[in-house]
C-alpha cells in the first residue's frame, strides 16, 4: 500500500462514521501538490474531504500516529477544519494553527482538534504557503507544519463534489 494510500485510510476512518464506512468506499478526487481530494458516502450522507500530512514534526515522539489537516464540506456544514494530532490531547490544551499573521483557535476531543472559524482558515490556506500548528502535546509544545501547496485545486474538488 502506498504512503498517500495508507494516509487516505486513516483520514477516511478519523472522519468517517462507522456506517458511513460500511455503506461505501472512499472515491479519490485525485491529488493537488501536497493535498489529497476524495469523497465517501452518497445522498446526503456524502461528505468531501481534501488532506494533507504534516511535513515537519518537532519534536519527535516515538510511536507517534497520523499527523494531518483536513478540510471537509457536507451538505449541511461547510469547510469542517480539523487537525490529527496523533496523540490524545492533554485536558484543556491550547492549539493555535498559524498561517502568515492569522491565528485560528482549536479544541479538541480526544486526538482531533476543530475550529470554529473554518471560513476563517480556508481563506488563509487559499493564500498562505504554510501552516504551523502550536500544540500542547504529552511533554511540551509540538509545532508541525503543513504546506498548503495544491490546497486551492483539492478544496476547489471538494468543493464540486459536494456543492
Amino acid at each position: 500500500m502506498s504512503c498517500r494510500m495508507k494516509y487516505f485510510m486513516i483520514a477516511l476512518a478519523l472522519l468517517a462514521p462507522a456506517s458511513a464506512l460500511a455503506d461505501s468506499a472512499p472515491t479519490s478526487l485525485g491529488t493537488f501538490g501536497d493535498w489529497t481530494a476524495a469523497t465517501y458516502g452518497s445522498g446526503a450522507g456524502k461528505a468531501c474531504y481534501a488532506f494533507t500530512t504534516a511535513q515537519t514534526s518537532t519534536p519527535a515522539l516515538a510511536k507517534r500516529g497520523a499527523v494531518m489537516l483536513t478540510v471537509t464540506q457536507r451538505k449541511t456544514n461547510r469547510d469542517e477544519v480539523t487537525l490529527a494530532a496523533g496523540f490524545d490531547y492533554p485536558a484543556k490544551p491550547v492549539v493555535t494553527l498559524t498561517v502568515g499573521d492569522t491565528a485560528i483557535d482549536f479544541y479538541t476531543a480526544g486526538q482531533t482538534a476543530f475550529t470554529t472559524s473554518g471560513a476563517q482558515a480556508v481563506a488563509a490556506f487559499r493564500t498562505g504557503d504554510k501552516a504551523v500548528a502550536k500544540t500542547v502535546g504529552p511533554s511540551g509544545y509540538v509545532l508541525d507544519t503543513f504546506s498548503l501547496s495544491g490546497f486551492s485545486g483539492a478544496y476547489g474538488a471538494i468543493t464540486k463534489a459536494c456543492p
